[in-house]
């Protein structure tokens, strides 16, 4: 059998439940210890998870498998992975490489004339994203308040449509509910402003910041990103709801 036959063998017979139940444990550790108020605790877990190799092959299937737009090719042209490349990225995930520019493609607007831009990222840079989820999301899923439902785990549209009606009902005299849409949203966020509101630890906090600067290619051209998240990547929602906290969240009066 060779060597890639071998990696094919290990990609298919990898026993996936184990290594989510051991990336979940270690999870509720860090959500634990943020409900604590144990930081240091927190911030060491997180660094234990973003080196664990069964976090990095769940990243990686992730990206690669989960994922509904993994067919999306970013710069370096790649729109997917076999079973041999999939443990190669696994193995060769490696967090002092610099990221790559994001890939500017254009989608339409559900109902509307007019596009949004997206960024996206390439595969390495997609399954880096996706490991420092997992480590970040625990953290802030302990700090959110228990009405707030823009990206959240579990959490969907019609939840946060039930808690308002329920809100409403308990609430004597008149309600009002507020519909706002921001314009340009996620490409004007300030990129200092979110790494202080993440506050996470110094690499963390050089790798998100890293993402951030690495720029665009539109059309073969290249852009510096001075502000905004690009749509697109694996943390593009995490980093949206970190920016704006109350990002569909219902407040009662």
């Amino acid at each position: 059998m060779s060597h890639e036959d071998t990696r094919r063998y290990k990609w298919n017979t990898i026993p996936w439940r184990s290594v989510e139940k051991k990336v979940f444990k270690l999870q509720k550790r860090i959500y634990r210890a943020t409900k604590n108020g144990e930081t240091t605790k927190a911030q060491r877990l997180q660094r234990l998870l973003q080196s664990s190799k069964s976090a990095k092959l769940l990243a990686v299937r992730r990206v690669t498998q989960d994922n509904s737009g993994k067919k999306t090719a970013g710069i370096d042209g790649i729109k997917s992975l076999n079973p041999n490349e999939r443990v190669k990225l696994v193995e060769d995930l490696n967090w002092k490489k610099a990221p790559k520019p994001v890939r500017r493609i254009y989608i339409p607007k559900a109902g509307k004339k007019e596009v949004r831009p997206l960024g996206i990222p390439v595969m390495e840079d997609r399954a880096k994203q996706a490991l420092a989820k997992l480590a970040l999301e625990p953290e802030w899923e302990a700090r959110f308040e228990p009405n707030s439902f823009g990206f959240r785990i579990g959490r969907a549209t019609h939840d946060a449509m039930k808690a308002i009606l329920i809100a409403i009902a308990r609430k004597k005299g008149g309600s009002f509910v507020l519909d706002a849409d921001i314009k340009g949203c996620f490409d004007n966020i300030d990129h200092e402003s979110l790494l202080q509101k993440v506050n996470t630890y110094p690499r963390m906090r050089r790798i998100i910041k890293g993402w951030l600067k690495a720029g665009i290619l539109d059309k073969g051209v290249f852009q510096k990103s001075e502000a905004g998240t690009p749509q697109g990547g694996v943390i593009s929602p995490f980093a949206g709801k970190h920016r704006f906290g109350w990002n569909g969240t219902i407040r009662q009066r």
